[in-house]
């Protein structure tokens, strides 16, 4: 891809920074700028874009920026650095939007079938509060339903997973012929099939729970970001926006 566009090299030092402040200050990180969900006391308005900037260990940020150069590099060249940046941080927040409003859903449907158990809504909310569950609560509802409430309130997400599958989306609707090669599958695939496939795994993985990329993964903020990501190209190419700079 050759020299850093200017849009690609802020990002990855701005990742980079918050990489290290993580490993220096820990959990005061995670705390701050991870996105929390919204009824947790831990939740800030701020985080819906900082999250962005935080990841979990060194091959989460070493594989997001590798494909935040790889793939944004063209499309920065191709649409000037405020257009790129407009457009990855749209499908970043539009993940985080998904990935709360998927956090609702299984919050409340974990509320339900615990309150229609004879429990009160304070009385959970109190315990969950403080960290803690009662194992009893997998008596009164399935498996999953409580491992997702638990984990919608008590799991912040992090990392630019969201944005750089808006990314991927754009690159593919960019360059549907260009030819993209799987770690563990060495023969080259085209982008307008190897990125649907890669979205309809993640869309699998988080409807079924069955994680093909490994576990704690926040499966609809991929998915989120590449709705986010298709609709902007949609509009932009159906409004001919797609062939300008905003420089």
């Amino acid at each position: 891809m050759g020299k850093l566009s200017d849009a690609i090299k802020h990002l990855l030092i701005v990742n980079v920074l918050f990489f290290i402040a993580t490993f220096l200050f820990g959990d005061q990180m995670y705390q701050l700028f991870s996105l929390w969900f919204p009824e947790n006391e831990n939740f800030g308005f701020w985080q819906m874009l900082s999250h962005m900037f935080m990841h979990g260990g060194f091959m989460h940020i070493l594989f997001n920026m590798y494909a935040l150069w790889a793939f944004g590099t063209p499309l920065e060249r191709m649409w000037g650095r405020n257009k790129f940046l407009f457009f990855y941080f749209s499908a970043g927040i539009g993940a985080a939007l998904i990935h709360t409003g998927v956090n609702y859903y299984y919050f409340n449907q974990g509320i339900e079938a615990l309150v229609n158990s004879g429990i009160s809504e304070s009385q959970i909310i109190e315990i969950i509060s403080g960290g803690q569950y009662s194992p009893d609560w997998y008596n009164y509802a399935p498996k999953s339903v409580i491992d997702n409430f638990l984990g919608a309130y008590n799991t912040p997400a992090v990392g630019a997973s969201g944005a750089i599958y808006g990314i991927l989306v754009a690159f593919g609707m960019s360059f549907p012929n260009s030819e993209l090669f799987l770690i563990f599958l060495p023969i080259p695939i085209k982008a307008k099939i190897f990125i649907p496939v890669l979205i309809g795994l993640d869309l699998f993985s988080g409807v079924t729970g069955y994680s093909i990329f490994g576990d704690g993964i926040a499966h609809f903020a991929h998915v989120g970001g590449a709705l986010f990501g298709f609709l902007m190209m949609w509009y932009w190419k159906k409004n001919q926006f797609n062939e300008n700079r905003w420089n």
